[in-house]
């Protein structure tokens, strides 16, 4: 049996919670696979109804690495493809590192297909650029310190708000007061804070407010899970430069300097 032939687990990210947002292979990977797994807590049952009437389907939520990885062995000594189905893209809080690593060990072969992160969902739910001329040109992804997941050194929240960079703040809801109190000091309290609750899901919710007053604002929902915080400026600028991509002055490959009357350009 060839290498491409070999049963092989399909690591897949199914985007932020719509259906509609997930790539064509990963689609047709769903679509195709005798066994899917996938994590029923975040990923919305709608995203794998779309398996063919004899797949095996299995939530996950419930299940610990061991038991996972052994419906991947199963499956695989049957000669079966799994779909491995994760929320947003895999490659961020995916927890698919270790899962990779019980794979190499044990001589299954994988392949992964990227999906919609969550914060490239939330910016277009909310109709916004991350990036903007002279007000921000970097994106941080990164969460808070939790019991079960402490912070490398040097990457304190605290620490990464010296940047003013935009900020996704990934798995933080709850700490909400501390990610007030860290950034408040170099962002300012009128600074911008987005909360994007449950985005592409039919409950999508979306708290607009500022490092002042986001912490009241997200105890009054009650909202403790599945969100994600965005803090920058970027979220309120109206006042900010042109891109000079598109600016008539602005030459390059594609866009050489122009010829006009009297020989000028």
């Amino acid at each position: 049996m060839s290498a491409a032939s070999l049963p092989t687990v399909h690591f897949i990210g199914a985007g932020p919670g719509d259906p509609e947002l997930i790539t064509l292979r990963a689609k047709r990977l769903i679509e195709t696979a005798p066994v899917v797994l996938y994590a029923g807590s975040l990923v919305p049952r709608e995203v794998v109804a779309m398996a063919r009437v004899d797949a095996r389907v299995i939530d996950t939520a419930a299940l610990t690495l061991d038991e996972i990885i052994a419906e991947m062995e199963v499956a695989h000594a049957a000669g079966q493809d799994v779909a491995r189905v994760h929320s947003g893209d895999p490659s961020i809080y995916g927890a698919i590192a270790e899962q990779m690593r019980r794979l190499d060990q044990l001589g299954i072969p994988y392949d992964v297909t990227p999906g919609v992160p969550a914060f490239a969902a939330a910016a277009a739910a909310l109709k916004t650029e991350l990036t903007l001329p002279e007000v921000s040109q970097t994106i941080i992804l990164t969460r808070t310190e939790g019991e079960a997941s402490p912070m490398p050194e040097g990457e304190a929240l605290a620490e990464l708000g010296r940047s003013r960079a935009t900020l996704a703040i990934h798995l933080s809801i709850r700490n909400i007061h501390k990610v007030v109190e860290a950034l408040t000091p170099h962002y300012g309290a009128d600074c911008p804070a987005v909360v994007v609750y449950r985005v592409g899901w039919p409950d999508q919710h979306v708290i607009r407010a500022t490092l002042g007053d986001i912490k009241a604002k997200v105890k009054e929902t009650r909202i403790t899970r599945t969100a994600l915080i965005l803090v920058g400026r970027v979220l309120g600028a109206g006042d900010f430069s042109d891109s000079r991509l598109y600016h008539a002055d602005h030459r390059h490959i594609l866009r050489p300097k122009r010829k006009v009357a009297g020989g000028k350009a």
